[in-house]
């Protein structure tokens, strides 16, 4: 389940980064095209939600919850 949601993360993080990026040269990906009846400024939101959400995903994926869970009271 970890691998799972790591991997959907970084599609999460990847597609979003390819999206805006594409968007600046006038092209859009096929299956992101619903996301334009946001109009510019929804879809755009909405494609950094896509970036930060895939980033956070990892994040806390990849994060040894355990190791990090120590006390650092003195």
């Amino acid at each position: 389940m970890k691998a799972f949601n790591t991997v959907l993360g970084f599609l999460l993080f990847l597609f979003g980064l390819l999206s805006i990026i594409l968007n600046l040269v006038g092209l859009q990906f096929s299956f992101l095209t619903w996301m334009e009846n946001l109009g510019r400024l929804g879809a755009f939101v909405l494609r950094l939600i896509m970036v930060l959400a895939g980033i956070v995903i990892m994040y806390l994926n990849l994060v040894d919850w355990k190791k990090d869970n120590t006390s650092t009271s003195g």
